[in-house]
């Protein structure tokens, strides 16, 4: 009876092969991971990436600003494919495409046919947020999938009334713990939301608590190791809000910057998704979906979070909508299906080159301005002409090479003393990737986790300073002397600095350090 129950909800017989739903998604999300592959190359190296190439050369069960999955991904990607851009893109680009055949797989799993499968799935490429995301290895190119993965967990748990899948929601969601701390949002929905729905039958049984165990478990090595440093990301985010770096927005401006993020067009497929969750006598079996949305919406709204903050919950909510919108056109007004995926495709052509490297720098420049459309800003930083993710990948081989100028000019005798020390951790993995071919030495930095990992050997008798105006190195330094300067012009304007070389620091630097930490 469980077994017809559950075929019925599945959705009626489709076609077989590249015609089925499966077969659709499949197709679809093979185009997302080429897309992907095509354009990695484009630009350069992303700021971000620089530092967890760092981090894992580090390795550790911690970090400053982040937990220690991505730097273990980061350290199997560049010994597996190598540290070119393709290879270091490689699995963010898989994890999309993964986050794509899991979504069509969710409408499926959630009674939808082979249009609503599609359509599930064409809404994650078409999200300009996922075509950003999944360009970089970053550990928000991974969080939609895990997410996903839980997501995929609650609903065969619900469907086939089998606890069992409570156990690998757990290992999953401890492993997105590793990957990101905006996770725990995510648990804390999941769990209010089972207290809110018929679904809160599984707190009795002991799959759901196991599974809990299992998540704590996979996260505890990271937990003990921010007890043990006193949980650092908690006085970053606090000094953060203490800059204003930010954008903080207001209740009705963070649903607008939802809108924009997953695309204009695909804002009545999630918004009716949210509706089928709750309103629908098929959708309410799957309500707790709609819960731990709203409530992870109201959290990060009263937190002042990022408005990227939310993306990953996404995905259910397509497939939902995507469901909604089959059966709200089986009957009639089918051919309002092609209209919403031709809008669909149009308006992901007009947004992608304002996302991913499709044009080359100048041209789109030339097209933002034609279009009038900018992405919503996360932060406030001096970008310059091109948007903060994209004038990230431009400036750090340059950057790179002229320290390389500045570091062999200098005698043989003082370059075996001299230290490169970056403001940022930006610049100091810039170094640390670019100046091997320059044969500089690896830079140290006050700034996150390069802190962390101190002043090395160097005393302060000689240092390159990265990042500077040079007012506070005159405080300390008995000379500072300009050697060269730092330009790009499409790198963000704080990128654009004079290179100092200072010497005889007034105290050793070893002793200086503990009070140099920057952690912002």
């Amino acid at each position: 009876m469980e077994r017809a129950i559950h075929l019925t909800r599945a959705g009626p017989p489709a076609a077989s092969g590249f015609l089925s739903g499966p077969g659709i998604v499949l197709l679809l999300a093979a185009a997302k991971f080429i897309f992907h592959l095509l354009t990695a190359g484009r630009y350069g190296i992303f700021r971000d990436e620089l530092y967890y190439l760092a981090c894992s050369e580090h390795l550790d069960f911690g970090y400053v600003d982040q937990p220690p999955l991505i730097a273990f991904i980061t350290w199997i990607a560049r010994h597996l494919f190598g540290e070119s851009l393709i290879g270091l893109r490689l699995l963010p680009a898989l994890a999309g495409a993964a986050t794509v055949w899991l979504t069509g797989k969710l409408a499926r799993e959630m009674g939808g046919g082979v249009f609503a499968q599609a359509l599930a799935a064409l809404a994650v490429i078409a999200a300009p947020v996922y075509l950003l995301l999944h360009h970089w290895m970053t550990m928000n190119a991974f969080e939609p999938l895990i997410w996903l993965g839980c997501v995929w967990c609650i609903v065969r748990a619900i469907n086939r009334s089998d606890p069992h899948y409570w156990l690998w929601f757990g290992v999953l969601l401890g492993l997105g713990m590793e990957n990101k701390y905006t996770t725990a949002f995510f648990a804390l929905a999941v769990f209010v939301a089972l207290l809110l729905t018929p679904q809160r039958r599984f707190l009795s049984n002991a799959w759901i608590w196991l599974g809990a165990f299992c998540s704590l478990l996979i996260f505890l090595p990271n937990l003990i190791w921010l007890i043990r440093h006193n949980f650092p990301f908690l006085e970053l985010m606090q000094n953060i809000r203490g800059t204003g770096r930010d954008v903080v927005r207001g209740p009705i401006a963070f649903v607008a910057d939802q809108a924009m993020l997953m695309n204009p067009i695909l804002f009545p497929l999630w918004l009716g998704g949210i509706g089928w969750l709750f309103l629908n006598r098929d959708g309410s079996r799957y309500r707790i979906l709609g819960w731990t949305y709203v409530l992870m919406l109201g959290a990060f709204i009263v937190l002042k979070g990022k408005n990227y903050y939310l993306s990953a919950a996404y995905p259910m909510l397509f497939a939902a909508g995507a469901i909604a919108f089959e059966k709200m056109t089986r009957e009639r007004a089918r051919w309002s299906r092609g209209i919403y995926v031709g809008l669909i495709v149009a308006a992901t052509c007009l947004l992608a080159p304002t996302v991913s490297p499709v044009l080359r720098a100048e041209t789109y420049i030339r097209y933002q301005k034609a279009i009038g459309l900018e992405p919503p800003k996360a932060e406030n930083q001096p970008t310059g002409p091109l948007p903060q993710y994209f004038a990230d990948e431009f400036g750090w081989k340059e950057m790179a090479r002229e320290v390389a100028r500045v570091y062999n000019a200098l005698p043989p005798e003082q370059r075996a003393v001299t230290a490169i020390f970056a403001n940022s951790y930006g610049q100091a993995g810039a170094i640390d990737f670019f100046g091997k071919k320059y044969g500089l030495p690896k830079a140290i930095s006050n700034h996150q986790n390069y802190w962390y990992w101190g002043p090395r050997d160097y005393t302060g008798e000689s240092v390159i300073v990265l990042g500077s105006d040079g007012t506070g190195d005159r405080e300390h330094f008995a000379s500072v002397e300009s050697a060269g300067r730092t330009y790009h012009p499409y790198s963000r304007r704080d990128e654009h600095f004079q290179i100092f070389v200072c010497r005889d620091l007034n105290a050793p630097l070893p002793a200086l350090w503990p009070k140099m930490k920057k952690w912002d």
